[in-house]
């Protein structure tokens, strides 16, 4: 695997670290600028809005220029956003620090998938997609609690202002290593837009927000659940959570070397198993050491799916999947946002902590149907990774993905 995704990586550690990290901070940062902790929320909500627009916004303003100097600019954007954070003398001065920052998200990942996969060989991209994902995995493990447990002590200021200087090494990254690819020939905004004529291509979005929705809505609700059900004491859910990020550290990488060999075997096998695991989430989640295992297999479960899917959109977008890419990275936090909104209605409906775990499961098996509609859609028209583009160059539509057909 080649340095230049070592930049992307450190980059993706960042954005990670930054888009998690204000879980653990909300009361301090409620209590600093006086207001409750539902409307400091916001912060997190506002960040995933943010994603969601800013993904296709952001790659749509870069069509015109190279992808390198795109990354560069986005991580400015992301310093900026930062440091506006850190400094925010107001609760809405913050909250548009947060939407500056995450403006960044969706089109770094979704441009930096696409470079990941021209740095390697055809049999190793959705290896080297896993391999920036680490970034935002290692994040979970390492940047989240270190980030929580810095902003609880010297406070949540200097958490941002780290968060901006990883931001300033993941910048420098880019610049030194990442090569300055050529953009491809004749490929303009409606060429991008274009793919998303490709139902192929709005299946795998579908299976995206579905799939990964269901592993958000479990453990957006895993304070209360560990706690009011498990027994477990508030000091233990930081643990908890870096049990998770090891599943998703394992599970990405995983994901990423097997979905090389069979993408669509991959995909049936991560997102079946989730189902499973989600729907036994409601009963090991009152015994402490199943529920640890279940936190680890959820993270690992839910990640594995993210290599395969993503390089299913750049395969299915294959002449033009820069925009595609990147609005498949908002379709991750659109999944987010809809199953957390889920959870919280069951629990309201007075079905009790462990409902958001069924709400999970329900989804992860939607995304698992769609997978199956997808392969025979695939199956029966015999093309792979074609895009519907008027104008577009022939050479875009290309046949990408034989793994798929396995």
């Amino acid at each position: 695997m080649p340095l230049a995704l070592l930049a992307l990586a450190i980059g993706a550690f960042g954005i990670g670290t930054t888009e998690f990290v204000i879980m653990g901070l909300l009361p301090e940062v409620a209590a600093d600028f006086d207001v409750s902790i539902p409307l400091a929320g916001y912060l997190v909500t506002g960040y995933a809005l943010g994603v969601v627009l800013g993904a296709p916004l952001m790659t749509a303003l870069g069509t015109k220029i190279s992808r390198k100097r795109m990354l560069m600019l986005l991580m400015g954007l992301f310093i900026v956003g930062n440091v506006l954070s850190a400094l925010a003398p107001a609760f809405g001065v913050m909250l548009a620090g947060r939407v500056v920052a995450s403006l960044a998200h969706g089109a770094f990942f979704g441009i930096g998938s696409v470079v990941a996969a021209e740095l390697v060989a055809p049999e190793k991209k959705a290896g080297a997609i896993a391999m920036m994902f680490t970034g935002l995995t290692v994040a979970n493990v390492v940047g989240v609690p270190l980030g929580t447990l810095v902003g609880q002590s010297l406070g949540w200021r200097v958490t941002f202002g780290i968060v901006a200087v990883l931001g300033v090494v993941g910048l420098l990254g880019v610049a030194r290593l990442v090569p300055d690819l050529p953009k491809p020939e004749g490929v303009r905004l409606r060429h991008e837009v274009a793919a998303f004529r490709n139902v192929q291509v709005l299946l795998a979005m579908a299976m995206t927000v579905l799939g990964f929705g269901g592993v958000f809505a479990a453990i957006t609700y895993i304070t209360p659940m560990m706690t009011d059900v498990a027994g477990y004491a508030d000091s233990s859910v930081t643990w908890l959570l870096v049990l998770f990020g090891l599943g998703m550290v394992g599970g990405n990488l995983v994901g990423g070397k097997f979905a090389d060999r069979a993408l669509m075997p991959m995909l049936y096998v991560s997102l079946g198993a989730l189902a499973v695991v989600l729907a036994l989430f409601t009963l090991t989640a009152h015994n402490k050491i199943a529920a640890a295992v279940t936190i680890a297999l959820v993270g690992a479960l839910g990640f594995a799916t993210v290599p395969p899917l993503q390089k299913r959109v750049l395969d299915q977008a294959a002449g033009a999947p820069t925009l595609a890419s990147a609005v498949n990275i908002g379709a991750f936090n659109l999944g987010n946002a809809l199953a957390a909104w889920l959870g919280g209605v069951v629990i309201s409906a007075g079905l009790g902590y462990t409902a958001p775990n069924w709400v999970g499961a329900l989804l992860a098996a939607s995304a698992l149907v769609l997978a199956f509609v997808s392969a025979g859609l695939e199956r029966r028209s015999g093309s792979v990774g074609r895009v519907v583009a008027s104008g577009a160059p022939a050479a875009s539509a290309v046949v990408a993905d034989r793994s798929a057909r396995r």
